[in-house]
């Protein structure tokens, strides 16, 4: 139980007999779920400061509308794969301000007591409107549309984009590596290395999360295993195998321990002088002889191409060719698609930092676009002389283009809310190649933000980490090869409707002739 449906319930006790919750037992509860899962305060400070202002100017209960978008892909690359709802959705169901995060802001001594006491009782009543985790997306199309009270929807702004930058980063990367990963139709299995990798315990299990949805087979990380049923994987460290004086006896230690699960590291010392010809000798005389099976080797350093196929020939010759290799080391997508071309033999791939920790970014913004005034919708632009930051305006949704035969994506449209999208035959303008327009026809269409609450209410089932993955997969299934190689990939094309495009041009026009005229009076 969170602590809004907490309060719900107590409203529900109080309206039904009058009965309520002890006092200090209700009030210890909330400290409880308070500290666990109230992450309210996690906002810039302007937001608050700026809430005052609206609160001061009495606009308290206007209502606006914000998209999160971003710029531009991570990676150089043609995509982005949707990341973060869930930890969005956990976050809004528990958006209040304890009673300890009302202290501290007074302690602050920066806001006024009528403005504290608003905090105190405030709760989102808003719509939320979202792509799926793991759907395709890309530049500029809005990925979640908030509909809210001013400051409330002010305060959700950095949580929104934290959770929406860094779970769609790694599961693009996750994406990016799997896809990789296959050899004449097999697709090699990722396992996600990077707990260590990551930017502290919680960026770590949520990578691991957003590996999985993007791809990976499992994690070596146990807690998000836990928490998000995901196959835990793992081998053996080299500080186990240096601990012991001799490496045979070390891998014999551990065939003994873990008889069903040995996967021995085998480029300590020496990787196909050392490493490998103890492994088989573990094999030999103990699995083997004991019933159990050689499940395979890792290698974690050197020529990474040249040791596995010479790995393989060993292995084989012993009478292992079910024994698997794996490799690790720093592997990318690059390096993956490298390794192949060489004639690695790889069987199963351990991934870290470039999944769980890229030096990558997806660069998520989130931006007013209109403002709601006794019930009329009056549509917002921010201007800039860079024209990919001049925003789309307005309440919006975006539809996407398949083609009925192949089912492969054409293209989206990103439109009002209130316009109809014809379902079969569409012009799309293409915003970033000047001038190009697609005839489509022959189509089938679909919208890609769906309700996620309605009126402060959660309206969405947020489906299975596994089906998430299925689902994942299948989305990326519809981009052609074009747009999701890893070398100078096409643009995949995003439109504005008529009617949007119309609406921005207007709107800049009006911006421009205002703003001459403030220059105008400066300059008299």
């Amino acid at each position: 139980m969170n602590i809004k449906k907490l309060k719900d319930l107590e409203k529900v006790l109080r309206k039904n007999g009058g009965i309520r919750l002890n006092k200090e037992l209700y009030d210890d509860i909330c400290k409880v779920l308070g500290d666990k899962d109230n992450n309210t305060l996690m906002t810039d400070f302007y937001e608050l400061t700026m809430a005052q202002t609206y609160f001061n100017e009495g606009k308290k209960d206007e209502l606006v509308y914000f998209d999160v978008f971003f710029r531009k892909n991570p990676f150089g690359g043609g995509y982005t794969m949707s990341g973060g709802l869930d930890e969005i959705i956990d976050y809004i169901e528990n958006f209040h301000f304890s009673e300890s995060d009302i202290d501290y802001l007074k302690s602050l001594d920066k806001f006024s007591d009528e403005f504290l006491d608003y905090l105190r009782d405030l709760e989102f009543r808003g719509d939320v409107y979202a792509v799926p985790d793991g759907t395709a997306i890309f530049p500029n199309e809005p990925a979640l549309v908030v509909k809210a009270d001013v400051i409330t929807a002010q305060l959700l702004e950095t949580a929104l984009l934290a959770n929406f930058n860094h779970s769609s980063l790694v599961t693009t990367a996750a994406k990016r590596v799997t896809n990789e990963a296959i050899d004449d139709g097999r697709r090699i299995p990722i396992m996600e290395f990077g707990a260590r990798r990551a930017k502290g315990v919680p960026s770590a299990i949520e990578a691991s999360r957003s590996a999985f949805i993007g791809g990976c087979v499992g994690t070596s990380n146990t807690k998000a295993g836990k928490k998000y049923n995901i196959p835990v994987l793992g081998t053996m460290a080299h500080a186990f195998i240096t601990e012991n004086e001799d490496e045979y006896e070390a891998f014999l230690s551990y065939a003994k321990s873990n008889p069903d699960n040995c996967v021995f590291l085998v480029d300590t010392y020496d990787t196909l002088n050392s490493g490998i010809p103890n492994a088989i000798r573990v094999a030999d005389e103990f699995l083997k002889p004991n019933g159990y099976k050689f499940k395979g080797i890792r290698i974690d350093s050197g020529d990474l191409a040249y040791l596995s196929v010479e790995a393989r020939k060993m292995l084989d010759e012993a009478g292992y060719s079910e024994t698997t290799i794996c490799l690790s080391n720093g592997l990318n997508e690059y390096s993956i698609r490298d390794l192949l071309k060489q004639g690695a033999c790889i069987d199963s791939i351990g991934a870290g930092d470039n999944i769980a920790a890229p030096n990558e970014k997806v660069g998520g913004v989130y931006k007013l676009v209109a403002v709601e005034k006794d019930g009329k919708v009056m549509s917002r632009i921010k201007v800039s002389e860079d024209s990919c930051k001049t925003i789309n305006p307005g309440n919006k949704r975006v539809y996407r283009f398949y083609d009925k035969e192949t089912g492969y994506a054409l293209g989206d449209v990103i439109a009002l809310a209130e316009e109809k999208i014809a379902k079969d035959k569409y012009t799309l303008v293409h915003t970033f190649e000047v001038g190009e327009k697609i005839s489509l026809e022959n189509c089938e269409v679909r919208p890609l933000l769906v309700p996620i609450f309605k009126n402060g209410e959660l309206v969405y089932k947020d489906p299975s980490i596994q089906d998430k993955q299925v689902y994942c997969q299948k989305e990326f299934e519809t981009l052609v090869d074009e747009v999701t190689n890893i070398f100078e990939p096409a643009r995949y094309c995003v439109s504005l409707s008529d009617e949007l495009r119309e609406l921005k041009e207007d709107l800049i026009a009006f911006h421009q002739v205002k703003n001459e005229g403030s220059f105008q009076k400066v300059k008299k």
